[in-house]
């Protein structure tokens, strides 16, 4: 976007870029987000900056009014695959917090001083400077969601101490921690003896409107004992880098503004920010799903099924490792066989250390599958033994990939790898990156969907047929650069079709 198509933004207040720039007023010395209610500024006071950390850097502060980081975070960290969009990832996933600026450079394959240079050019900040802005949007969120003394939130947002939390907060926001958790607008807050250090509930900002078929997507896959969902919810344990956690997310479209709550079981306060992170690419909840289904519908194989399911959202992964050994499980057999093996596979986990509610496991490790899991496994050898070696690989850290890869980096990292084809590395680009282009064309249910959706016969188009009138491609090239959602959207054409058929089926009569 250029300065006045996002003066017009700001000008309009459109909720829709909330998040994905903020504008700084130098007469007020403010930042705002693009729908803030003030009175527009005049254009020559205005200058737009791609992240809030810019904003800071450059000596402005928090609108008091508008609370620019109380906004769902920007899907371009997703849409971008260069360096700056892999090093947000990484950095929101709180890789800085655990292993500094140098093992961010290191993760991403530059010095730390060409990362700093190539993030200050593109971003307007350094890498330093945009944790500091993720860790001040992680306390925000904790002061004004939750009762939790100011200390464990200064901790828990990835401050090494109470003063450089408090001078960042006064820095950033111009209000002391206490005066800005007096800015929460609860209705009814609660108790102070209702949150601990590990059980907290926190509502999770989205933009609007919001398909809640990510849920029906991830329950008909949770694996008993470690996962379990619903239409509207989900819950699961998981292993983060300093302990054990367990969470739950529940939507409830009938509450007015469709309140989307986390609820934390247990969480080692160092691991938070990197939670809430993963929980958020999960449910894909900073995508822009307005800019999504302008394209998707005007392709007119798909108008109809983004008419019927607006805001459809990709699902993340909480865990790439474990992502990929399920892809490889789940490889050219039903959703439902691919969950009975990882039912028998989940057996060589150990046991949580935080269990309730029914979820007592955790998710084996790569080393525990490649040391004893794979035995629980069934079908054929070769496919057992593939799994075993990327397992291996990954437990003994020749393997390592993660939020930080871009599709290239997958596809260097994976396709050696026995038993790993371009579906699999597809399928891992889309949950674990959140790459918005991938069509997996040699997909029997995106073939599937493709047929339910009873379009007209497509005719199969070379490159040079491109844009010509009437004529659509049979990869939905038309749609890119969000490829991954008109998957998401056959995928789920697919699922009705069939279901739909088991319900034509006659029943069988017991003699």
């Amino acid at each position: 976007m250029d300065f006045w198509q996002r003066y017009r933004a700001i000008d309009a207040r459109d909720t829709r870029f909330d998040g994905q720039f903020y504008t700084a007023v130098r007469t007020t010395g403010i930042y705002c987000r693009p729908s803030c209610p003030a009175r527009t500024p005049k254009a020559g006071n205005v200058t737009f900056y791609e992240t809030s950390a810019a904003a800071h850097d450059a000596g402005y502060r928090a609108c008091k009014r508008c609370l620019p980081e109380a906004v769902p975070g920007t899907p371009a960290w997703n849409v971008r695959s260069d360096i700056a969009g892999r090093a947000m990832r990484l950095i929101n996933d709180g890789v800085i917090n655990r292993d500094g600026v140098e093992g961010l450079a290191a993760r991403l394959g530059y010095s730390s001083r060409q990362l700093n240079r190539i993030l200050s050019h593109e971003l307007g900040a350094g890498p330093l400077s945009l944790a500091r802005a993720s860790r001040a949007q992680t306390a925000r969120t904790l002061l004004v969601s939750t009762s939790m003394k100011a200390a464990d939130v200064a901790f828990a947002a990835g401050f090494s101490s109470v003063r450089q939390f408090n001078e960042t907060i006064a820095e950033v926001f111009a209000m002391t921690p206490s005066a800005l958790r007096a800015t929460a607008r609860h209705q009814h807050a609660p108790p102070r003896t209702a949150v601990s250090a590990t059980a907290l509930t926190l509502n999770l900002p989205y933009r609007e409107p919001f398909d809640p078929g990510v849920f029906d997507f991830l329950a008909v896959r949770a694996i008993p004992g470690i996962e379990e969902g619903t239409s509207a919810s989900y819950a699961r344990t998981l292993r983060l880098a300093h302990g054990d956690a367990r969470f739950r997310v529940d939507y409830d479209a009938g509450t007015p503004g469709r309140e989307m709550t986390l609820t934390i079981g247990a969480v080692d306060l160092r691991d938070l920010a990197s939670l809430l992170s993963r929980v958020r690419r999960l449910l894909d909840l900073d995508a822009d799903p307005v800019a999504i289904d302008a394209s998707l519908g005007d392709d007119p194989r798909l108008a109809a099924s983004v008419a019927a399911a607006p805001g459809m959202r990709m699902p993340g992964a909480v865990d790439p490792q474990e992502l990929l050994i399920r892809a490889m499980v789940g490889q050219q057999i039903t959703v439902a066989a691919a969950r009975t093996a990882l039912v028998q596979l989940s057996e060589s986990g150990s046991d949580s250390l935080v269990p309730a509610n029914g979820l007592q496991r955790i998710f084996p490790t790569a080393a525990e599958i490649a040391d004893a899991g794979y035995r629980l496994l069934r079908g054929p050898q070769r496919r057992i033994d593939s799994i075993r070696g990327a397992a291996a690989a990954m437990a003994a850290g020749g393997l390592d990939f993660g939020y930080g890869d871009d599709l290239a980096g997958l596809q260097a990292k994976l396709l050696p790898l026995p038993g790993v084809g371009p579906w699999t590395v597809g399928y891992l680009a889309m949950r674990v990156i959140g790459a918005p282009d991938v069509f997996l064309a040699n997909d029997a249910a995106v073939r599937n969907g493709i047929r339910a959706l009873a379009q007209p016969p497509v005719a199969a188009a070379e490159p040079a047929d491109a844009g010509v009138p009437g004529l659509l491609s049979p990869d939905f090239r038309e749609v890119s650069p969000w490829r991954s959602y008109a998957t998401m959207h056959l995928w789920r054409a697919a699922a009705q079709a069939a279901a739909r058929t088991r319900k034509r089926l006659p029943k069988k009569v017991t003699p």
